[in-house]
């Protein structure tokens, strides 16, 4: 089970190099963020941490499924997820950025908490559409979605709403 401090990592006290970390993030990590669209799933993530004297450079790889709801049918869905991100710390108590891939941390920092890069990371990789593949989609609801034309509802008759009327002779 994931905890709040399985993300963290403490680079005080390292030499400079090049360290490896692996993460498997599952329900237990999404759930922290609060988000109902990304609240299950289990990422592999491999962080690489390169510490230089006055910075750190991380290297992000992750793949892996997220449990999600499909945007036809709200049925649910496994959608794959997968990237590769980069994110350069720096250390400063004066300095900002406005760079997303660059963090400022105080000089006095000695740990840092990669958990809502990682969660960032994810959320951006996920599809914007998210539907289930051709065939696959809710029976039961779909034939609701067919039948939701019916509030366009057919003029047989040949008349015309006289609203239309009146904006049709603006236009001309």
């Amino acid at each position: 089970m994931q905890t709040q401090n399985d993300t963290v990592i403490q680079f005080s006290g390292l030499k400079p190099g090049v360290y490896t970390y692996n993460y498997t993030l599952d329900g237990s990590f999404f759930e922290r963020f609060e988000n109902e669209e990304l609240s299950e799933g289990n990422v592999v993530f491999e962080v690489s941490m390169e510490r230089g004297e006055r910075m750190l450079l991380f290297g992000f790889a992750f793949h892996g499924t997220i449990k999600t709801t499909c945007d036809r049918c709200l049925g649910e869905m496994e959608v794959p997820v997968k990237g590769e991100e980069q994110l350069c710390v720096k250390f400063s108590d004066t300095e900002t950025s406005d760079d997303e891939n660059v963090a400022i941390l105080p000089e006095s920092a000695f740990q840092i908490d990669l958990a809502q890069w990682m969660y960032e990371y994810v959320a951006i990789a996920m599809p914007i559409q998210k539907v289930h593949p051709e065939g696959e989609c809710d029976p039961e609801m779909l034939k609701y979605l067919s039948d939701g034309d019916a509030g366009e509802e057919e003029n047989t008759t040949g008349e015309t709403d006289p609203r239309w009327d009146a904006l049709k002779q603006l236009k001309g």
